[in-house]
């Protein structure tokens, strides 16, 4: 799930300390402690599985095209269906699409749907497809995935039947059966734009729902994939991961998202729990502005690259749950290069490019927030590393519930992360030049031709060479830096069953339609 992500909190040690109390306090305005109501006439059992993850605050939507983050994307996979899923490799498998084929250019894509209808009764038709894609590609819906959906000429391309359509691209791309899975994809009935209510064609459907609170759902004994073993869901918020992992040793909650640090080494100690631990699922990373002072100096981007003590941050802002990084998002995926040498630490050389930049005791603000209990930690310890090379770091920490929004604008360093996601689509998305979500603002045309070429090459061995080639370009000058892959770590009471360890935004991840309650 981006992302997003998606952006994707994942933790490290130095959030205040875990107290039990803490959990209950946070959660009490939820209305978990209390209980709640909910239909379960198409619920079986009438048992409830809750699920705790940190909130996207007052202005969250149930719009599956607006998806930053997790429990975004988490409230989309229960009500909402998407063409295809990304398996654990983001290799990506059939979902509503019950098959895809190009033609032999890579601009014309026949897909064809599976029998499978929305929570009113109506069939899903290649109609809502067109309407939903159309929708997301267009800038101002905000999708994760308009960069790749923009790529579909909608005045050509066509529903030619009820379950079967034509996308015709304005390039050859393929890839782009990628698209089918990505996060803002799901579909939605054709003409809507109410959410408040919503009607999708997913495993459950909505009950309730208050921004930046508890989401209620319910079994859908009809839906094409089978009926979920649960008969409620409650999605509900705990933005501080002590309220998280107290809510689930309290047995409020079913499933806590996101743990690490010493949450996730109390979790091994106890025999009430289990650890979901997908490793090297998160990219950590630290974006640098290269659109404004001082990063629009590349030997200032050079140095802080230089600067920075990897294993370091891994061994005490992770507390070892991870692996550093060499400044190239998706490490063990299709498409991330194997030949790289890795970053090494240089303060000399560093020392050097700040000196040559005459930005010798330059202050540097990085933004970062709670939201990632890794990024404070992070932003203390690369403080101290960078003032070995003569830059002056200081941290500007913003509320969790704005972060993402405001490092959009704001700010010349940030803090971010993302989780898995196919190699070439985070390129489109993150990194090529005007795309809405590069933060860095980097601008090459040489990278954004590679990314082309790769795309519309029907070589599968050169498409990957092309590929490496424009990640060795933006790993020196793209102002992204990743300083290490932390591991994902969600919990479970020993109660659960039905889920297993998976990449965020993959097909299993948050699969709560499979859960069941001993």
């Amino acid at each position: 799930m981006t992302t997003t992500h998606a952006q994707s909190p994942k933790a490290g040690p130095g959030r205040r300390g875990v107290l039990a109390a803490s959990g209950a306090l946070a959660l009490a305005g939820t209305g978990l402690l209390t209980g709640c109501g909910g239909d379960t006439r198409d619920g079986g059992d009438g048992d409830r599985f809750r699920a705790a993850f940190t909130s996207g605050g007052s202005q969250e939507t149930l719009d599956p095209h607006v998806a930053p983050n997790f429990v975004d994307q988490a409230r989309a996979k229960a009500l909402y269906d998407t063409l295809g899923t990304y398996a654990d490799d983001m290799s990506v498998r059939e979902r509503l699409a019950e098959s895809w084929e190009s033609d032999a250019s890579g601009t014309r894509w026949r897909i064809r749907l599976r029998a499978a209808r929305f929570h009113d009764g109506s069939p899903v038709t290649a109609r809502d497809v067109l309407y939903s894609y159309r929708r997301a590609a267009d800038p101002s819906t905000g999708s994760p995935s308009q960069v790749l959906l923009s790529a579909i000429d909608f005045g050509a391309s066509r529903a030619d039947g009820d379950r079967s359509l034509v996308l015709v691209l304005k390039a050859p791309n393929f890839e782009f059966p990628t698209v089918f899975a990505g996060p803002g994809t799901e579909i939605v009935p054709d003409g809507t734009t109410d959410f408040r209510k919503p009607v999708g064609s997913g495993p459950f459907t909505f009950v309730s729902f208050t921004p930046g609170g508890t989401a209620r759902y319910r079994r859908w004994a009809d839906h094409w994939d089978g009926a979920p073993h649960i008969a409620e869901l409650e999605i509900v918020p705990a933005d501080e991961e002590s309220a998280r992992l107290n809510a689930l040793l309290s047995g409020q909650v079913h499933y806590g998202a996101d743990m690490a640090g010493a949450s996730v080494e109390r979790l091994k100690g106890n025999s009430g729990t289990r650890l979901l631990t997908a490793e090297r699922a998160t990219a950590q990373q630290l974006l640098l502005r290269t659109g404004r002072a001082p990063f629009s100096d590349p030997r200032l981007i050079r140095a802080v690259q230089l600067g920075i003590d990897r294993a370091a941050l891994v061994r005490i802002a992770l507390a070892g749950h991870g692996r550093a990084g060499d400044d190239l998002f998706g490490m063990g995926l299709r498409g991330y290069p194997d030949d790289l040498e890795p970053r090494e630490r240089d303060v000399d050389r560093a020392r050097a490019l700040v000196k040559e930049a005459g930005a010798e005791g330059l202050r540097v603000t990085v933004e970062t927030s709670s939201v990632d209990a890794a990024w404070e930690p992070a932003a203390d310890l690369m403080a101290r590393q960078l003032r070995e090379v003569g830059l002056r770091l200081s941290v500007n920490t913003r509320a969790s519930s704005t972060y993402f929004s405001e490092i959009k604008t704001k700010g010349v360093a940030a803090f971010n992360t993302t989780s898995t996601l196919p190699v070439s689509d985070f390129l489109q998305q993150r990194v090529r030049g005007g795309a809405a979500r590069n933060q860095t603002q980097y601008a090459s045309r040489t990278f954004d031709a590679l990314l082309d070429r790769a795309r519309t090459s029907r070589d599968e061995k050169e498409r990957l060479g092309l590929l490496a080639r424009a990640q060795k370009l933006a790993r020196d000058e793209s102002g992204l830096l990743v300083w290490a892959f932390s591991d994902a770590n969600d919990a479970i009471a020993s109660s659960v069953r039905g889920l297993r360890a998976a990449p965020p935004n993959s097909h299993d991840w948050a699969r709560f339609d499979r859960v069941r309650l001993s």
